[in-house]
């Protein structure tokens, strides 16, 4: 079992986990959200926004890998920097939009804390500077930070795209810039004090992984139990961190120092490699356990995320906007039938965002059908 090759069918896999991630993101954005006990985060080293970039780099190989092998690595770079053109402008338009949701529900609702939260309060201090920074992309509110890392991880791959033909010199470059992250802490610096909190440099690792699955997947091993050993093993010293940390942190100091240094992944921004190993055994799981052709990712329940998954970019935008709406529903009352109303609104919101934006995309293409021709006639001349 492989994961999907160039020119071969689409992988619903990677469309319903992509879905799945943007879901969860959503989730977890709310605060007091009771189903954020449930999210991945609290299973794994690792939570939605490391699937979300695996399956980014996957998808950038796939697309920008055919284009590479057909046409050459200069359309296959202008491509890339196009999609990330489209993000930066997106991450802007999001910019503009939550921040005139935030100030206006502070204000309206005399809650000057939800500006200190998204760390919007430099706007009131210098708001043109801060507009500045914003377009630099060194102002990054809280929630608005993915896109800016996925903007800077397409500028990254543009650059070395043309190293996809040798996946090994690739990879062994990306991996030689994480680790220079992890000793030397190599990051962008952000406008008002803290850096990027995710580093590019450490997150591209990553997303070239994804890349290079997508246009040059690796056969699958022929004795296989040692790997599915080594990732229900890594999952499971995720479990045992993670209930150390929230549920009995006193344990802590019976743990050496070294371990928690290797062990403990609380550097999310540095991408710790107890997350990265965590979000690949997740991935050699999925691998292992759901073939491509499973019948149920082609069921109307699957659609429900598989939708969401293949239309990401205005469905993560939209998702930003309505987990602030259900913020305000929770703050209004958190008992469980508000606690489901919020959810079901943001599985139904967003699964609208994918219906109206596929059928945008698909709109037009239906084949047309070639004019009859025009039927012969024969001129007879007369005297």
């Amino acid at each position: 079992m492989e994961l999907v090759r160039l020119g071969s069918r689409r992988d619903l896999r990677v469309d319903f986990f992509r879905g799945l991630a943007l879901w969860w993101i959503y989730i977890d954005h709310i605060p007091g959200n009771l189903a954020a006990n449930y999210t991945l985060h609290n299973f794994a080293a690792c939570d939605a926004a490391e699937m979300f970039v695996l399956l980014a780099g996957y998808g950038a190989g796939l697309a920008y890998g055919g284009t590479l092998n057909r046409q050459g690595y200069l359309y296959a770079a202008a491509d890339t920097l196009k999609r990330a053109w489209t993000l930066y402008i997106a991450h802007i338009f999001l910019f503009v939009i939550y921040t005139a949701q935030v100030a206006y529900s502070a204000s309206l609702l005399d809650r000057a804390y939800y500006l200190d939260e998204a760390r919007l309060d430099v706007l009131g201090d210098s708001p043109y500077q801060a507009m500045l920074q914003a377009l630099l992309l060194r102002f990054q509110p809280s929630l608005l930070n993915i896109l800016p890392l996925y903007v800077m991880l397409l500028l990254l791959f543009a650059l070395t795209l043309w190293a996809l033909r040798w996946p090994r010199l690739l990879l062994l470059g990306s991996f030689a810039l994480y680790m220079v992250v992890r000793f030397t802490g190599l990051n962008f610096s952000g406008w008002t004090g803290p850096d990027w909190y995710f580093d590019p440099f450490a997150w591209q690792f990553l997303f070239m992984i994804g890349a290079v699955l997508a246009y040059a997947p690796p056969r699958m091993p022929t004795i296989r139990w040692p790997l599915d050993v080594l990732s229900v093993l890594v999952l499971l010293t995720g479990l045992v961190v993670i209930w150390i940390i929230n549920t009995h942190p006193p344990f802590l100091a019976w743990v050496p120092e070294w371990a928690i240094r290797v062990v403990i992944a609380q550097d999310k921004t540095g991408l710790h490699p107890s997350r990265l190993a965590s979000v690949l055994s997740l991935l050699w799981l999925v691998v292992r356990l759901i073939p491509m052709q499973a019948a149920w990712l082609r069921s109307r329940g699957a659609a429900l995320l598989t939708l969401p998954g293949q239309n990401s970019l205005p469905v993560f935008c939209s998702g930003i906007f309505f987990a602030f709406i259900g913020r305000l529903g929770l703050e209004y009352s958190d008992g469980l039938g508000m606690q489901f109303g919020v959810n079901v609104f943001g599985a139904v919101a967003m699964l609208i965002v994918g219906v109206v934006t596929a059928w945008y995309r698909s709109k037009g293409r239906a084949p047309v059908r070639p004019p009859s021709p025009l039927p012969l006639t024969v001129r007879t001349d007369t005297d």
